[in-house]
């Protein structure tokens, strides 16, 4: 690998489309990164659930959210809502959906989240 690499999300080398879904993933060597898409209406238990198999999301998520809103519920009680230009850490155990009108896209940068997401 070399010691400088970029690559695109406009040219992935995978994209996974569940339901009001877009998951676009690119690898640079051992890492993996991923543009979550999420239009309006989406919701983790609807439209994620019946492809990952599980109760609640198992993933682990580390990103940052470029556009639109959404709200976080853990199974711990805890709940917050990010935005645009937000850090995100969300551990497994979780349901999350958008807010309001506008699509949410976040992008992630655990590989194994960016690998298995919405994978059936």
């Amino acid at each position: 690998m070399a010691g400088v690499e970029a690559r695109s999300f406009d040219t992935p080398d995978e994209t996974r489309t569940p339901d009001k879904t877009k998951i676009d993933v690119v690898r640079m060597g051992t890492t993996s990164a991923a543009r979550f898409a999420f239009e309006p209406g989406w919701k983790w238990s609807e439209c994620i659930k019946p492809v990952a198999g599980t109760e609640s999301c198992q993933s682990r998520h580390v990103g940052v959210a470029e556009s639109g809103r959404m709200h976080i519920v853990h199974e711990d009680g805890t709940e917050q809502e990010i935005g645009p230009g937000q850090a995100y850490v969300i551990e497994p155990g979780h349901d999350a959906w958008v807010v309001g009108d506008e699509g949410f896209v976040g992008f992630e940068f655990e590989s194994r989240a960016a690998e298995e997401y919405a994978k059936g």
